[in-house]
Formats: C-alpha cells, structure tokens, sequence
C-alpha cells in the first residue's frame, strides 16, 4: 500500500512539473509575440534621386589648357612624397619597385626599358599608348580600377586639385617638352552638352598646342591627363 502511494506522489510532481513548464511557454508565447514580416528580408536605404529625377551631374576631365599653368609645383612636389618609397624622378631615371618617373607625362605606357610590368599594365598600353595628361589623372585617381591588373597597390588621390598638381610637378621634371593644350571651353565648368543636331564645335588642339609653363616650373610643357595621385603617381608606370 505505501509503495503504490509513493508511486502516485512520483507520478503527480512529474505532471506538476510537466503543467508548469507548459503554462510558462505559453505565458511566454504570449507576452513576447511578434507578427512575422509581410516580406522576409531587410530594408535597405537607397540615396533618393536629386529632385525632379535628374541624373547626376557628369564630372569633366581637367581643362589642361587652364589649370597646368597655375598649378601649384610645391603642391606637387609634397604630394609625391606619397611615391618616393617605390618610385624616383631623378635624370638617372633608375627603377626601384616601380619604374622611373622622369619624362613620364607623354611617355609610352608601359615603355620604360628595365621594367617588369604587369601583363594588365601592356594591355592597357595597346588601349592608351601614351601617358597623356587625362590618363595620368583617372590611373592617379584610382589605379586598380582604371588598369585592371596593375602591380600598383596604391588607392589612388581623390582630391582632383591634387592629382593636377602632381601631374604638374611631374610634368616638370623631364616631360617640359610635352605640350599643354590650349584652354578647351567644353571642359570648363557649367559647360553645357552639345545640343543635338548642332554643328559640332572646333576640335580641342592636340595636347601640346599651347607651351605656357605651370607656376614654378622652369621650362614649358604639357601634362597628359589622367588620375593624378602621390602615391598613384608612381602607380602610372607600373
């Protein structure tokens, strides 16, 4: 008899318990609830367009013509500081871990006797063969992106006003003989696209048209364009 009423107290607190942890599930349930989502996933926020659906404005490259002149060479100068562990732009023109960069603005791409470049370096050179002003200042800018492929490392100078004045700097140490353009109306801010179906404006000069040294520098010349960044500098042989 007293093993059959031990038996039952055994059986009765197993099912007291059993109540109790259903009782605080369901408590639980009901207290932190949430209403699943109409549509699984997360918002994400987007910048909303400019007003009026408006694209974005287009930015233009450097007018060569108007901002080597000014360019500030001291400016320059501090900014290749960001080069000088991989690159020189000494006349001996020795390759370090980046080629030499005298004579760079209009020199062959990828032409530097002694160098290695990469294969991504020779084929952006049958695209651009030259390093014009304009190429200097988008490879500064960003050189992975704008040769895929290169050895360069470098992130590149986003401050346009700094990549000009590298480029101008360089431009002044063995690459004087190489032109800058005249002034090109169609590159100057606020310039207006061509409206279609008018007669197409007089084609820019070739770079090299117009030989008015920049600020500080001692003999005339052009810079190409391209992405013009310290540490990018370097990058522009590679």
């Amino acid at each position: 008899m007293s093993g059959n009423l031990q038996f039952n107290k055994i059986m009765a607190a197993g099912l007291t318990a059993a109540l109790v942890i259903v009782v605080a599930r369901v408590g639980v349930d009901a207290l932190y609830h949430t209403e699943p989502p109409a549509k699984p996933g997360y918002a994400v926020e987007v910048a909303e367009a400019e007003a009026g659906g408006g694209a974005a404005a287009v930015e233009l490259d450097p007018d060569w013509g108007t901002v080597l002149p000014t360019a500030d060479l001291a400016a320059g100068e501090k900014a290749f500081g960001k080069c000088v562990s991989c690159h020189n732009v000494d006349p001996a023109n020795a390759n370090m871990t980046g080629p030499g960069l005298w004579g760079v603005v209009g020199r062959a791409t990828a032409g530097h006797a002694g160098f290695a470049y990469s294969d991504g370096m020779k084929a952006h050179a049958a695209e651009a063969p030259t390093w014009t002003y304009d190429q200097l200042y988008h490879f500064l800018g960003n050189p992975a992106k704008w040769v895929k492929g290169t050895k360069m490392g470098f992130a590149g100078i986003k401050k346009p006003e700094e990549r000009i004045a590298l480029i101008a700097y360089l431009h002044s140490k063995g690459s004087t003989g190489y032109p800058i353009p005249a002034p090109d109306p169609s590159r100057q801010p606020g310039a207006a696209p061509a409206a279609a179906g008018a007669a197409p404006a007089q084609p820019a000069p070739k770079e090299g048209a117009v030989a008015t040294p920049p600020t500080g520098s001692t003999a005339g010349g052009p810079l190409p364009t391209g992405s013009a960044s310290a540490s990018a500098a370097p990058a522009a042989a590679q």
